[in-house]
């Protein structure tokens, strides 16, 4: 199956804040179909054990709006069975109608590659066509022949103004990888989408926050052009008078395991 062709600089969205405690922030993404690659739904570190009506609602609206929707599901770095990864994704297809799966904790390394070249075929018969990978570091380069995205970085702000780009990654097109940054000045917004791209990578996402989940903070969706008017200020304001609960424990789990982020060592060059 041929890979998606989002055209460049579009956003990646993982929006991990319940719907019932920011809605919204759910309700302005929404409106913004055409900006965005796809959201990230992450109920309970997964899809959880019961469907969640609120999680089954905004995914009914994002869907109606053309909005792509990944089901979040761990990998724990190639170490968690099939059967539980799969068990997840067959969850997120039942419960939610998800598009694709977005594997996350994804092995890196060539040993583990065989793995992911059977979860990701299997997802798709299970009704998830879109496969996004994410190692939250550049893998070796037989996962871009797996995935239909591959996020090269997850980190902080400070990690990415560091980061080096492989050179393999040149033979692939830039809709191909996608850069996840945090603790993202808000005058370096727009500079962090423009090194996404000119580093090769078409997707990207930049917010504010740090800390156990990042990606409850504010500006989520504002590197676009409407960063500034109409909902993606309206996001911004709305997120920033709100508490955060909920889908988020994965992150705390993830940054114990990559303080500072992971992805300026450890590269495959």
């Amino acid at each position: 199956m041929p890979p998606a062709s989002p055209p460049p600089g579009r956003l990646f969205v993982p929006l991990y804040v319940h719907p019932t405690v920011d809605p919204a922030a759910w309700r302005a993404l929404r409106g913004r179909a055409r900006q965005l690659y796809a959201v990230v739904l992450n109920a309970a570190d997964g899809p959880g054990r019961h469907r969640d009506p609120a999680f089954r609602a905004v995914a009914r609206d994002l869907r109606a709006a053309g909005v792509r929707l990944l089901g979040y599901v761990d990998t724990g770095y190639g170490r968690r069975s099939p059967r539980a990864v799969l068990t997840d994704v067959h969850r997120h297809h039942r419960w939610y109608g998800v598009d694709g799966v977005f594997y996350d904790q994804t092995a890196a390394g060539r040993a583990l590659l065989p793995r992911y070249r059977r979860l990701v075929p299997a997802a798709r018969l299970l009704g998830a066509p879109t496969a996004v990978l994410n190692p939250g570091i550049r893998p070796d380069p037989g996962y871009a022949d797996v995935a239909d995205v591959l996020v090269t970085f997850e980190g902080d702000w400070a990690s990415y103004r560091r980061a080096r780009v492989p050179s393999w990654t040149a033979g692939h097109a830039p809709r191909r990888f996608c850069h996840l940054v945090y603790g993202v000045p808000d005058s370096q917004r727009k500079k962090m989408a423009h090194t996404s791209y000119d580093r090769g990578a078409a997707l990207h996402c930049a917010v504010p926050g740090e800390g156990s989940n990042p990606w409850r903070y504010p500006r989520l969706v504002e590197t676009t052009a409407w960063e500034t008017t109409g909902d993606g200020a309206n996001l911004a304001r709305g997120m920033d008078r709100r508490g955060t609960a909920g889908a988020g424990r994965m992150f705390q789990r993830r940054h114990e395991r990559r303080p500072g982020g992971r992805a300026v060592t450890d590269q495959t060059r």
